[in-house]
């Protein structure tokens, strides 16, 4: 016991003495304010996972490697450019073979006016038109796909500018083999229907 009362004497002088009843308690530590931002706004913020099935919502699953890989392709240049290449196709066919329809001079042989064109040289002469409007429709439609695609991957934004610039470029390019003049027409005529089908669609 008289090894141990050394001790004992000093954790009793260091322990701090009693508080009173009337002494007042403490003050609190200091907020850290630099602490809390980091929490909520800085590097140690963690990041919110939402819950579709929490929020009311259909739970979606992850995706696979194989749903990624579809969607990059579906998203990539080349195939908004093919896609487009094939939609301009059958809409300019059809709308070819509209007007071909509307059209009476549809299998009229300059050479003699009086003479009634037979129904295969009428069917011909649509089918003629309608690979003719299906082409050039194919072209403009894969440049102003592609084009737009690459302007919009330059740009990282999605908006109406996107499509003056392309159209602008696709007028521009096609009107130029006609000229300057040709080519500066082309340009503004593609940009403002592309600005008035953009407001338009959007």
């Amino acid at each position: 016991r008289g090894a141990e009362c050394p001790w004992v004497c000093k954790a009793i002088m260091a322990a701090p003495p009693p508080s009173a009843p009337g002494d007042a308690a403490p003050p609190p530590p200091p907020l850290q304010y630099s602490l809390l931002l980091q929490h909520l706004v800085g590097d140690k913020r963690q990041p919110r996972v939402w819950d579709p099935a929490a929020l009311g919502g259909i739970p979606c699953p992850p995706k696979s490697e194989e749903q990624k890989m579809v969607e990059r392709v579906m998203e990539s240049c080349p195939f908004k450019a093919a896609l487009a290449c094939v939609g301009g196709f059958v809409l300019g066919g059809a709308f070819g073979i509209f007007t071909a329809g509307i059209d009476t001079n549809v299998g009229f042989d300059p050479k003699d006016p009086y003479r009634t064109p037979t129904a295969k040289e009428v069917l011909k002469d649509m089918g003629q038109r309608g690979i003719s409007y299906a082409k050039n429709f194919a072209i403009v439609g894969a440049m102003f796909s592609c084009t737009e695609c690459v302007v919009e991957s330059y740009r990282g934004k999605s908006d109406w500018k996107n499509s003056v610039i392309s159209g602008c470029i696709t007028g521009g390019a096609i009107g130029f083999r006609a000229g300057l003049k040709a080519g500066v027409i082309g340009c503004g005529g593609f940009a403002a229907f592309s600005a008035a089908v953009d407001y338009y669609l959007r």
